[in-house]
């Protein structure tokens, strides 16, 4: 097992630092050599050549599969701007074949790298290009994932606002790097599918502030170059029209320079969305029935309903957009493959991308469980393998659409935010292959029926179970679920698949595919469960990323992105039927609520072991006079805001706080070094017990050390104060830990935040 050690002092030191920090490197150019201030200059020129019909027809879609993609603008050949072509999604090219399935968001959040983030989101860009696509539908950032059984939480990344920003921050910038418009998404406080389309989510401004804007923030920051607004409501008015959301926080505060386009359908009127910040309008009519709230309607309330300077606003951004990502290079792909279609027509774009996958699906994985080192597994004579989860469809893993089914493995949820497998490595014929090598009899019953486990069993040595739990978008169905998960049980009585696999007195290792938490308490009870592996939602790469785990090829280095409660009651939120979600826990959601109510977890946020030991150490403190921005992220250097709610709240800020790490077991592994941050009691603010402000995740070979260093911003030790209307400084001593997971101990120090 795990034995991360604590350690007797943190070095806090000012001046210089090795640029080795919470992002590891410096910043980065923009992504075709332009600024935005260039490309507004680029998109004002063409804008005067344009009629009103002409940029009516750039903000409104041409209507439901009346393009190739998913979503379609009018082309102006005058100024040289195609059709523009919107596709999903976060996982790769909805739609599309020759693309690559990349894990999803929630498993490239498990592995606490910014370097395969940043890849991964990098693979999706340059895919998307060369499909001849400007508009990605990702990355996801709403829901963030208040509700643990939230249907689309496995699109995003995790309930912690800090760690879904940086995951945000990392795939745009891969993305757009790509040539890709990425495009954040849903914007804001989505956080259930049940009456997505009517309920209100009455949020505070502080919690809006510290949880739900904060990921978004960060993709500003790293200069996205479109942002979607969502289906709900905000405090009783859509979000797609909340001048408050939109003009206010998202284009004043943080200085968004891109454009709003609504999720689609979302939009409710024609002046007033107009009016409240919204930009681009899609599909444009209502799912191919051909009545348009934009389009002639717009044409007709200009200037006398909506001021001809707004309308040019809308256009302007969506140009510059464009501009800004060198869309308008004549070597840019045309769009050749067809949704409709059988996305047939384009070019394969996978290049080597499925070493990528692989990557983040292997180290994505979550060893939570490894009683008497039973992994990695070492030549078996024998092995069962049981569970349907272990094989791919027997119809075909594209057989369900938008993977309307849970048949086979689960490497993915169902809904929008779906791709086509190119192929997908079943855990089965992974294990399969590597036993015949390895001399391995392999006996299996690839079904969830209880009863037929027996014999399979009772020829193995040990037994490997696979299970899963399901969940995606509102539109469909699957096995009568609704999108949110109705529990947080394992579907297909996985339960009773595990112990009747572990009543065989069996070793029993059980790997689990799943789109977020499960109660694993009745598993957890069996005596013959040996091991436990969080598989997560590994995409194309399933199979062949497990048996790097299982057989130790890589020891795993996986952490939770969110917390495992022992009860489903213990999260303290849940899908709400009513027509508001006041959001009564206001800033206490996963770890915070559980660290705040004094709840013990069954694996806390941030909790993974490895196949070695770590021990954390004090190193020698550095004092220098002078640091260096090593901020990865960039800030429009057309800013203008006020410095208050923009530029200066990212600014470097109060000590470095460094720790050193040391692998003192037998084998090379990963360790995520993870800050977290107490701020001192207050009567009139309260804060969370514990915030993670930053992670560091390091290889190490055995005997190995290296020290991980972590600038603070300003906003890292800070509040959102509503009377203000700014981040406040906390007052007072702050209390630090770096530690391998939210909930490990060890010793503290203490800083004041100047």
């Amino acid at each position: 097992m795990l034995c991360i050690l604590p350690f007797a002092l943190f070095a806090l030191v000012r001046g210089e630092e090795t640029c080795g920090g919470r992002y590891g490197g410096e910043a980065q150019p923009d992504p075709k050599g332009i600024t935005w201030s260039a490309a507004y200059s680029k998109a004002t020129t063409a804008l005067a050549k344009l009629s009103n019909p002409e940029k009516v027809g750039i903000v409104t879609g041409q209507g439901w599969q009346k393009g190739p993609c998913v979503g379609n603008t009018k082309a102006v050949s005058k100024i040289g701007l195609p059709s523009l072509c919107l596709q999903d999604g976060p996982v790769g090219v909805r739609y599309a074949m020759g693309v690559t399935v990349f894990p999803a968001g929630v498993h490239a959040a498990s592995t606490w790298d910014v370097e395969l983030m940043r890849e991964r989101g990098l693979a999706l860009g340059q895919e998307a290009r060369g499909l001849g696509i400007h508009v990605q539908l990702g990355p996801v950032a709403g829901p963030l994932g208040k509700i643990p059984g939230g249907g689309r939480n496995w699109e995003g990344f995790s309930p912690d606002p800090y760690l879904t920003g940086i995951a945000m921050q990392e795939t745009i910038l891969g993305m757009q790097a790509g040539g890709v418009q990425a495009n954040a998404k849903h914007y804001i406080a989505n956080e259930q599918e049940l009456e997505r389309t009517k309920i209100s989510s009455d949020v505070d401004d502080r919690t809006m502030h510290e949880l739900y804007l904060w990921p978004f923030a960060d993709a500003v920051r790293a200069n996205v170059a479109s942002i979607m607004c969502s289906y709900n409501k905000l405090n009783g008015t859509w979000a797609c029209e909340n001048d408050k959301v939109l003009n206010k926080l998202l284009k004043t505060e943080l200085d968004f320079k891109g454009y709003v386009m609504s999720d689609w359908g979302a939009q409710h009127t024609n002046v007033e969305s107009t009016k409240t910040g919204l930009d681009m309008t899609m599909p444009g009519d209502e799912f191919g029935n051909g009545k348009y709230l934009w389009g002639p309607n717009l044409e007709k309330a200009v200037p006398s309903l909506v001021p001809q300077s707004r309308l040019d606003d809308m256009v302007r951004r969506i140009l510059a957009a464009w501009y800004y990502l060198g869309q308008d290079s004549p070597s840019y792909p045309k769009t050749t493959f067809n949704s409709w279609k059988g996305g047939v027509g384009g070019p394969d774009v996978q290049a080597d991308h499925k070493k990528i996958a692989r990557a983040v699906a292997r180290d994505g994985i979550v060893l939570l469980k490894n009683e008497n080192n039973a992994l990695p597994l070492k030549k078996p004579k024998s092995l069962a393998i049981i569970g349907d989860d272990a094989i791919v469809n027997p119809s075909g893993a594209n057989s369900c659409p938008d993977r309307n089914c849970d048949k086979g493995t689960l490497a993915m949820g169902w809904g929008s935010g779906t791709a086509e497998y190119p192929y997908l490595s079943a855990p089965f014929d992974a294990i399969k292959a590597r036993a015949a090598k390895d001399g391995t009899t392999v006996t299996s019953s690839t079904t969830d029926n209880p009863s037929a486990a027996s014999p399979a069993i009772s020829a193995a040595e040990t037994a490997i179970v696979f299970i899963n739990a399901n969940s995606g978008e509102e539109y469909i169905k699957v096995e009568g679920h609704d999108a949110d998960r109705a529990n947080l049980d394992p579907w297909h009585n996985g339960n009773e698949l595990v112990a009747a696999v572990a009543n065989s007195g069996k070793p029993t290792v059980v790997v689990i595919h799943s789109v977020g938490p499960i109660i694993l308490e009745k598993i957890l009870a069996l005596k013959s469960v040996v091991a436990i592996v969080w598989a997560g939602l590994p995409g194309q790469e399933s199979g062949n990323s497990l048996l790097d785990i299982l057989y130790g090829d890589t020891a795993p280095s996986g952490k939770l992105p969110y917390t495992i409660a022992k009860k489903e009651g213990d999260y303290g939120v849940k899908i709400q039927k009513g027509p508001v979600d006041k959001f009564e826990e206001r800033i206490y959601i996963d770890y915070r609520h559980f660290d705040k109510a004094g709840i013990t977890p069954r694996y806390e946020f941030g909790f993974g072991l490895s196949y070695t030991t770590f021990q954390y150490s004090a190193p020698s403190a550095k004092v220098s006079s002078r640091r260096r921005n090593c901020d990865r992220a960039l800030v429009n250097e057309t800013a203008s805001a006020p410095p208050q709610t923009q530029s200066s709240v990212y600014a470097k800020f109060g000590p470095i706080i460094i720790a050193t790490i040391t692998n003192s077991g037998k084998v090379a592994g990963a360790e995520v070094a993870q800050l977290y941050l107490s701020f001192p009691a207050n009567g009139k603010v309260d804060h969370a017990p514990w915030q993670l402000r930053g992670f560091k995740k390091v290889m190490l070979k055995p005997g190995e050390s290296k020290t991980v260093s972590f600038e603070l911003r300003k906003k890292d030790v800070s509040y959102w104060d509503v009377g203000s209307q700014s981040w406040v400084v906390v007052g007072g001593d702050i209390k630090a830990k770096v530690a391998g997971s939210s909930r490990q101990e060890g010793v503290e120090v203490v800083f004041k935040a100047n």
